[in-house]
């Protein structure tokens, strides 16, 4: 399925809540959320006939986000339906980690292939106070248990802020050389709770690589799965790798092969894009199969050719990236 710019559209970005059990400082208040009710949230089955439609259209890897996914009740279950559609192969989820040691070996009997953790920082004090009230030892837990159950490859997000993080550059490098992990660092973005966000707290990704270098050299590699928008760098020796991931410097919209389906059944082309298609509202008037493939096949249709990110034109009255899924 490609667009009308010529890039092939395969993947699937499934937003299963915009709940989370963190509060992370750039991505949520502390209090006031505009949570969705229950009835207009997707049900398990909902959403695993959306993915099935979408694979008729060219749809092949799934990514499960949320708010945080793992706060879904019977996440697992939805796992295994998406494994059960034949045209899926990559089934993956971006998780903050803090559950996942309790439903590890659910999710992966179900067929997961992938996990994505959400890290910002090493440092116990730290972590408490970007999360609000989050502790690290169940991350750590979490990225242990992902590699003893071989998720590979097993990632590590990480976004860079200036004048917080940026002095542990290299510490998360460490992981990388001394396991199977692979760190991406991830551009400071506009899209959570603004009154976190300021323009001279990014750090630019060839900055971040410039600190890199000082120790370590980088050479030019690639994901066996999962490659997405981020660049990768093998570290000499190291089991692990270096990925960037530069929304704001160098964006990659070029690339951009996915779609994203909110908890409310709203599909997107793009995260920084306000336009959406409703899919929810026709499956519960009772359209069929086809009629909601037309649909995703006109959110491919209206891709835009980039996004404004680096101009600030996101829209205070559009959603939030925990709305959307990240």
């Amino acid at each position: 399925m490609r667009d009308e710019r010529g890039r092939e559209i395969n993947y699937l970005r499934v937003s299963v809540t915009d709940r989370c059990n963190l509060r992370c400082r750039y991505c949520m208040p502390e209090q006031g959320i505009d949570i969705k009710p229950h009835e207009e949230v997707l049900r398990l089955e909902e959403f695993a006939r959306i993915i099935a439609v979408a694979s008729e259209v060219g749809i092949r890897k799934v990514r499960l986000t949320g708010g945080e996914p793992l706060v879904r009740r019977n996440l697992p279950e939805l796992v295994r339906m998406v494994a059960a559609i034949d045209r899926i192969d990559d089934i993956a989820i971006t998780t903050n980690g803090v559950l996942f040691p309790a439903m590890a070996l659910q999710l992966k009997a179900a067929g997961l292939h992938r996990v994505n953790l959400s890290l910002d920082t090493l440092d116990p004090k730290r972590y408490r106070f970007i999360t609000r009230f989050g502790h690290l030892e169940a991350v750590t837990r979490a990225l242990d248990l992902a590699l003893e159950l071989e998720f590979h490859p097993v990632k590590v997000n990480v976004v860079i802020i200036r004048g917080f993080n940026d002095d542990e550059i290299l510490d998360f490098c460490r992981l990388a050389a001394e396991r199977p992990l692979h760190v991406r660092f991830i551009e400071f973005m506009p899209v959570g709770h603004l009154e976190f966000w300021q323009h001279d707290r990014i750090m630019r990704c060839e900055e971040i690589r410039q600190v890199i270098e000082e120790q370590y050299q980088l050479t030019p590699g690639k994901m066996s799965r999962g490659n997405g928008p981020a660049k990768y760098y093998a570290l000499q020796g190291a089991p692990g790798s270096i990925g960037f991931i530069s929304p704001m410097s160098n964006h990659f919209c070029a690339e951009c092969n996915r779609l994203r389906l909110t908890a409310d059944g709203k599909l997107r082309a793009c995260l920084y894009d306000c336009r959406e298609i409703d899919l929810r509202g026709p499956m519960r008037e009772g359209r069929d199969d086809r009629y909601l493939g037309e649909l995703v096949r006109q959110g491919v249709r209206m891709k835009p050719e980039r996004h404004l990110m680096a101009e600030n034109r996101w829209q205070h009255r559009d959603r939030k990236m925990y709305q959307i899924g990240g």
